[in-house]
């Protein structure tokens, strides 16, 4: 599976200028964009353009928010209207002078409050900076996940003046259109040019260009080939016009009229849409770039008129020198009309040498049209949301977290008041809100259920109405005709199944003997015992390892209160027998572990053994899941030392590797109760240790740095994503941190920072991986099945 498949990009940002405003930077901007949106239809494009007037402009509707470039105090807002948009990469297009502050400086507040990976293209590469552009360019370094540049020159310098890693750097050529080969003639009567050699400059007109070197050339290039004419197309820079109007376009003109050529030189004093922009470079026999500024790492009118095929003349600014080697134009002296005419002589004079050289041009513009170059900005997006985690941004946010240290949150139970109604608790949200189109589950209830009891038992406010209200939904749910508990209810309350998974099942049995456990409240203890009696039998068709694991977690609540209870020690037995088995069967040096993959709720499997192998002291039991939880912690246990559950977007196969996104707090949780119990029951403070580290993936100890834990609502964020966290706070997320949070506050009343970094080492001792035991002893073999009557009678 490529790159492109696993990471797709459903929305992009693109922070830069955009057409209407007229600058190379906007049209730059505005093809990518269409060209991203036309390769990839299922990408949403939206851009966030900069304005350089009050006015600003009539933009398309691409164009979704403007940030006025001298607004300082904009740019941390801006930030926030990226990241509610939840893109999944934003592309920077960067050049000085279009941000505000000084050498750009404000931008920095922008990007560094960006959540999304982050692509800047950098338009300007300087190789004598000032300090604080050299300042700027480091800290665009720093903060970007990637870096693209459009020549091999511009690679170089990043590498070799402002030090940043290769590997971060991606060349991807400017993008241009598709134009045909043809002759210059075919576009001639459109100018009036017919018969006559046509010479040609565009781009927004500015002193820098040395347009006039080319005027200067006219005279003597009119001796050899008087039927020449040039060409000067572009509106005069809008910057340029503000400061000084019209000056430069007139002290051109006025030098064509000395020099007695102004009927060959013609200005189009207009910015012209691209089909038009074609036209112009079809119909010319030669283009000339006169530069002065040898400083120039890119141009985009130089890479039109390679692609389209045409004979080029250009003073060696970086950019020409890198695309015009190996025959694919002339380059000339700076400000050197002499040179300029003998060049254009020599062209014109040699028929064969320019379509030779046209050709070369052509070929090299096949590798540059804007839908391949499409194509590689989408590999460099889904590159830099595949790697977001090892990036500067996340290292920073990490390192913060470490230092603060992990406290325990105050319990807030507003979310959960939030997404329960009369009915039960609703099994998604948009956003905080609950999701009524999504119904309910009794999964999620079961979890509710739980939390509910232990709310109960600290006194807190509503978790008695809360407790009646899951227990009613539970009670509602088991069908007596099929002796299962359905799953999915819709919105008006109809049930959408007959009997539900076999997971949601046993985790209703989980609930219903936690209660039966935890809770003081007779009337809902007789419910209780009424539903585990009744749904008990169904657990023992369970092949599945983990609906197995789930009935057992019920079990030993169970019989912690009603020990005698010879059916349910039998059901332990078999159960157990079952799972072990599974264990065995699967039990390899490198893979201790109850199946071929790692799924979801893991540590419930282990967890399970452990506490049955405690209760029944039986020590080959609790030694296999103290075995197979110490090899999932070393699994799920980054080098950095923080918690990193396995990924629902491929797991974990056994041979292969692990998925690392989407990351589901539901891992978290399993993780957190089993480590506290391996600590309860073996005394070992490295399991607490683990179960600290799990719960603080919950507040920011994670690849990226992100807290899961909403304090501002109570609800929990419904997954770490590869470049930020889903912004929904669904039922099964916001009881997994509600879940760990009471049983980690309940067992180790901690109330102090626990400093994570301080105990890494310890622990990394305890998960290398350990050596096979010696066989193990024969297991108990499942009990033969019997017939429902028996079962809920507890026969002999």
């Amino acid at each position: 599976m490529t790159l492109l498949s696993r990471t797709p990009i459903n929305t992009l940002a693109v922070i830069g200028n955009h057409m209407p405003r007229q600058c190379g930077i906007a049209t730059y901007t505005t093809d990518l964009c269409t060209a991203v949106e036309q390769a990839f239809t299922n990408t949403e494009v939206f851009v966030l353009a900069m304005n350089d007037c009050a006015e600003g402009y009539a933009y398309p509707e691409r164009v979704r928010f403007t940030l006025d470039q001298h607004d300082a105090l904009a740019y941390r807002s801006a930030a926030d209207n990226i990241n509610l948009s939840n893109a999944d990469v934003v592309c920077l297009q960067h050049e000085y002078g279009i941000f505000g502050g000084n050498a750009d400086g404000d931008l920095f507040d922008l990007l560094r409050n960006l959540r999304a990976p982050l692509v800047t293209t950098l338009h300007t590469i300087l190789r004598d900076p000032e300090p604080e552009q050299r300042r700027v360019l480091n800290e665009l370094a720093q903060l970007s996940d990637r870096l693209v540049v459009m020549s091999e020159r511009g690679a170089t310098f990043l590498r070799e003046i402002y030090a940043v890693d290769a590997n971060k750097i991606d060349v991807i050529p400017h993008g241009i259109p598709d134009v045909p080969f043809l002759d210059a003639s075919f576009h001639k009567d459109q100018f009036h040019a017919e018969g006559k050699q046509v010479l040609l400059t565009f781009g927004l007109l500015s002193r820098n260009k040395g347009i006039e070197h080319v005027i200067k050339a006219m005279p003597s290039i009119l001796v050899h080939h008087p039927d020449v004419v040039y060409f000067v197309l572009g509106a005069t820079h809008p910057h340029v016009l503000q400061h000084e109007g019209e000056a430069y376009r007139t002290s051109l003109k006025d030098l064509a009229h000395k020099l007695g050529v102004a009927d060959r030189v013609i200005f189009y004093d207009r910015f012209v849409s691209i089909e038009r922009l074609i036209e112009f470079i079809g119909a010319a026999d030669i283009y000339i770039t006169p530069y002065l500024n040898p400083a120039q790492i890119v141009s985009g009118t130089l890479a039109y008129t390679v692609g389209a095929g045409k004979a080029i003349i250009s003073t060696p600014y970086w950019y020409a020198e890198e695309l015009l080697a190996d025959g694919r134009g002339v380059l000339v002296p700076f400000a050197h009309a002499e040179a300029i005419a003998r060049s254009v002589h020599e062209l014109l004079g040699n028929d064969a040498a320019r379509h030779a050289m046209r050709k070369q041009a052509y070929l090299l513009g096949r590798s540059m049209l804007w839908p391949q170059v499409a194509t590689r900005y989408m590999e460099t997006f889904q590159r830099a949301r595949a790697e977001h985690r090892l990036s500067e941004r996340v290292r920073v946010r990490r390192q913060g977290v470490e230092q603060r240290g992990v406290e325990l949150p105050a319990i807030n139970i507003a979310h959960l008041r939030r997404m329960t109604d009369d009915t039960g608790m609703f099994q998604h949200a948009v956003m905080a809100m609950p999701n009524l189109n999504e119904g309910y589950t009794t999964d999620d209830n079961a979890r509710a259920l739980i939390a509910a009891v232990k709310l109960d038992e600290l006194s807190q406010p509503e978790a008695a109405a809360l407790t009646t209200r899951y227990m009613a939904f539970l009670w509602y749910a088991f069908n007596p005709l099929a002796g299962r508990f359905r799953n999915f209810m819709c919105y008006s309350r109809h049930w959408l199944e007959k009997i539900g998974s076999e997971d949601s099942h046993a985790r209703a049995l989980w609930a219903l003997g936690f209660t039966l456990n935890r809770s003081t409240r007779e009337d809902l203890i007789g419910v209780a015992s009424e539903l585990f009696t009744r749904a008990l039998p169904a657990a023992l068709t369970f092949t599945h390892p983990r609906p197995c694991a789930f009935a057992l977690l019920g079990l030993h609540e169970y019989l912690q209160r009603f020990a005698n209870d010879q059916f349910a020690q039998r059901a332990r037995a078999m159960l157990t027998a079952g799972l072990m088995a599974h264990y065995a069967a699967n039990r390899a040096d490198d893979w201790r572990w109850f199946g071929p993959e790692l799924t979801y709720d893991n540590a419930i499997l282990p967890h399970a053994l452990l506490l049955s192998g405690s209760a029944l002291d039986q020590s080959d039991m609790r030694d296999m899941g103290l075995e197979a939880l110490t090899w999932l912690v070393a699994q799920q246990l980054d080098a950095a030392g923080h918690f990193v559950p396995v990924g629902c977007h491929g797991f974990a196969q056994r041979g292969g590797a692990m998925a690392r996104y989407d990351q589901q707090p539901l891992e978290a949780h399993a993780m957190v109760l089993a480590t506290l119990d391996a600590w309860q029951i073996t005394g070992d403070p490295v399991w607490r240790t683990q179960a600290h580290r799990a719960f603080a993936w919950f507040l920011g100890d994670n690849d990226l740095g992100l807290a899961l834990y909403d304090p501002t609502t109570g609800g929990c964020y419904d997954g770490l994503l590869v470049d930020r966290v889903n912004q929904n706070q669904g039922a099964e997320s916001t009881l997994a941190y509600l879940l760990a949070r009471l049983e980690l506050g309940r067992v180790t009343e901690a109330s102090s920072p626990l400093h994570l970094a301080t105990e890494l080492v310890v622990f990394a001792r305890k998960v290398v991986p350990l050596p096979l035991p010696p066989p193990l002893p024969p297991l108990p073999l499942p009990l033969p099945q019997r017939s429902k009557k028996q079962r809920l009678d507890g026969a002999q």
